[in-house]
């Protein structure tokens, strides 16, 4: 073997004599590499194309194995009749010999009938819908408007339930006017802040109304307290008049801090331009931070014009302008804010006297109010306001805020009897229209429970 293979190489020396040296070797070896590479390149090129025919075959059965109507077999032919045979082995006659029959064709098999494809069912139609529910909401029928005398009762029920609620109960059985009774009457009464003069002034009117000899009836004893308070309030009740010959009718709206004299002023702009008056506002609290914005939000709110200043200016300049610039729009009427004081600061209370001289250059009669206001919360120490202002700039009207949210509704009394001044507005709530004029008659029913309104338009 060794000996053939020694032969063969010699053989492709003499064949190829280029391979004796070193690179005729590597141009050999490089044809071999070569031609081995072209053999896999083959051999992976059939691989594929076997991969490829495998994979088309499932499809082809897959379409040859569609169901089909079945071909028709053809009939076989009919046997053809065989002559009877005679028994005995003779010839035939010419006249006996049978016409060949003709082979009967099979039959055709009738062609293959493509499927019929039957229509394909109609999708369902959808479900119609449900109904939609019909909810009937309720409306809501709009509140009855409440009447002025309305929400004064609603203001003061809390004045009403220390001092009038249970009152009627103390006279039923027909009781006299005794001293126990007048006790229980003249605590109620203090307990309210009517103060110490007016409460026996009322209860001396109601001893000599109805004497304490005859029993007494409790209809009897309210409206003869209700006439008793009415007339120590109805000298009191002297609504604010703006007319004057000279225009404008100037306004000094006094008072200490958070008696609502800012909230006040913006009431009295709307209440006057719905009367159908021009009102111009005058910043004059320029001590208070963010008092001139307040008041300039309740100037945008009412639409009218507000004059002024920085905060810390003297509030006698403000007021001042103000008022001149009324003089030359012809305004009706000047609502000027003043910086909240206390009634014992003399300083500060000379300050309001300084503002007066100084209106007195434009004219002699401004300020022409002076209007005080004053927390109806604040009880007895009202009065002790009043007394104070009064003798440093001469108060000459008093407005009483937030009686809607205080016991202490009495104390209109004391400030009617004690003083005498006009109370010109009182207020019950926070609503624009909250702060109206003051009427005796209506306040005292209010305040007693009388005349059984439910206070509607």
């Amino acid at each position: 073997m060794m000996i053939q293979v020694r032969e063969w190489l010699a053989q492709i020396l003499v064949w190829m004599p280029w391979l004796r040296d070193e690179q005729g070797v590597l141009l050999g070896l490089g044809a071999v590499v070569l031609a081995l590479l072209s053999l896999v390149a083959a051999l992976v090129l059939r691989r594929r194309r076997t991969v490829r025919r495998r994979a088309s075959q499932p499809a082809a059965l897959e379409r040859e194995t569609e169901p089909s109507e079945p071909a028709v077999s053809p009939e076989p032919p009919a046997p053809e009749p065989k002559a009877e045979s005679a028994p005995e082995a003779a010839t035939v006659a010419p006249s006996e010999v049978v016409a060949p029959v003709a082979p009967v064709e099979p039959a055709r098999p009738k062609p293959a009938q493509a499927p019929v494809e039957q229509a394909p069912e109609p999708a369902p139609a959808p479900p119609a819908p449900p109904a939609p529910t019909v909810v009937e909401v309720p409306v809501e029928q709009p509140a009855p408007r409440v009447s002025w005398l309305g929400r004064v009762r609603a203001g003061l029920s809390k004045t009403r339930a220390g001092l009038a609620d249970g009152l009627g109960a103390l006279f039923l059985g027909g009781k006299r006017l005794d001293d126990a009774l007048l006790e229980e009457l003249e605590t109620r009464l203090l307990m309210a802040d009517v103060g110490l003069d007016a409460t026996r002034r009322i209860l001396d009117g109601l001893t000599e109304r109805l004497g304490r000899k005859e029993p007494v009836t409790p209809e009897a004893v309210m409206a003869a307290l209700a006439d008793d308070m009415t007339a120590l309030l109805a000298p009191s009740a002297q609504p604010l008049d703006v007319t004057t010959a000279t225009k404008p009718f100037v306004i000094l709206v006094v008072g200490i801090n958070g008696a609502g004299k800012t909230t006040t002023i913006g009431k009295l702009a709307h209440r006057f331009k719905s009367t159908g008056h021009s009102v111009m506002l005058a910043a004059g609290d320029t001590f208070r931070a963010a008092a001139v914005e307040q008041l300039q939000t309740w100037g945008a709110r009412n639409d009218v014009p507000v004059v002024a200043q920085h905060t810390g200016a003297d509030s006698a300049s403000v007021i001042y302008d103000a008022v001149a610039a009324g003089q030359a729009r012809g305004v009706d009427v000047v609502i000027a804010d003043t910086a909240g004081r206390l009634h014992t600061q003399s300083n500060l209370m000379q300050e309001l006297a300084k503002i007066k001289r100084v209106l007195a250059k434009l004219d002699p009669d401004a300020p022409h109010e002076v209007l005080l206001v004053v927390d109806g919360g604040t009880g007895q120490n009202a009065l002790n306001q009043a007394q104070q202002f009064h003798q440093a700039v001469g108060v000459t009207g008093v407005a009483i805020t937030k009686l809607d949210g205080t016991a202490k509704g009495g104390m209109l009394f004391a400030i009617a009897e004690k003083l005498g001044l006009p109370i010109r507005f009182i207020g019950i709530g926070e609503g624009i229209e909250d702060l109206q004029p003051f009427a005796a008659g209506d306040f005292v029913d209010a305040l007693l429970g009388r005349n059984g309104s439910d206070g509607q338009d």
